[in-house]
């Protein structure tokens, strides 16, 4: 395939997987792993992780795993968590072994306790994309950091933490016009209730309604920040979870 036709096959590929995500990995299914390759691997990494996330995790993990391993990693990580647990138990365990060296060993912890979730947890739902600083960190580096950020992808919520990753506070951007730039991130953070990946979205429910807050932070058992969760992102009762899209 010569460049001009392949770069018009790639932005085909990318229109139909905005589009359909699940029409377009049911087709990207039926080809050739390579022919997958040719196809996504020139995509931004945010429609490679939409098309991954609802495709057959055998064909997805023989697709992601002939990624560089800069990009197989970055994408995994980014990936619904229940979805790349599933890519994890299909690698090899050289490879496995291999993308697990350079994944934060928070997001492992979180990939390895998938298993036990329930279809009702918030680990199902939460995102590990996310935004966070230290607490020594400058507003107006915060600010040039959000700035750089495509508007879609500018957070609810940034995380304050501390040099290990445990969560101190939190940062809402909508905020920040309201201190001095000069201002370090942990003077100014907010307390917030934070979530774990094993709550249920029923007490999920319960702590937004009572905050009012549209994020909150997961953490772990160490209160490591490990993912964030949307308001928005709750199943109504007519509207199943991620999980239970996999699982049914």
């Amino acid at each position: 395939m010569n460049n001009p036709m392949q770069a018009l096959a790639g932005a085909i590929t990318e229109k139909f997987i905005l589009a359909a995500p699940q029409k377009a990995a049911a087709a990207l299914e039926t080809l050739a792993t390579h022919e997958v390759l040719l196809l996504i691997s020139p995509l931004k990494a945010q429609v490679i992780i939409s098309v991954l996330n609802v495709m057959q995790p055998p064909k997805a993990a023989a697709v992601l795993r002939r990624l560089p391993m800069r990009q197989a990693s970055y994408i995994l990580a980014r990936m619904n968590v229940p979805q790349a647990a599933k890519l994890m138990q299909e690698f090899s365990v050289p490879y496995r072994e291999r993308i697990s060296a350079v994944l934060e060993p928070s997001f492992l912890q979180v990939l390895n306790g998938a298993v036990s979730y329930g279809e009702d947890a918030v680990g199902s739902l939460m995102q590990t994309d996310f935004v966070a600083v230290r607490t020594e960190i400058k507003l107006a580096q915060v600010i040039e950091r959000l700035k750089n950020l495509p508007r879609k992808k500018i957070p609810a919520l940034c995380l304050v933490t501390d040099k290990d990753g445990t969560l101190k506070g939190v940062l809402r951007p909508a905020e920040l016009a309201f201190y001095a730039p000069s201002s370090v991130a942990g003077s100014v953070m907010s307390t917030s209730p934070s979530l774990h990946p094993a709550d249920t979205l029923s007490h999920a429910r319960e702590v937004f309604n009572e905050t009012g807050v549209d994020a909150l932070a997961v953490v772990d058992e160490k209160n490591v920040a490990v993912g964030i969760l949307l308001r928005w992102q709750l199943p109504t009762e007519d509207k199943k979870t991620f999980w239970q899209k996999l699982t049914h």
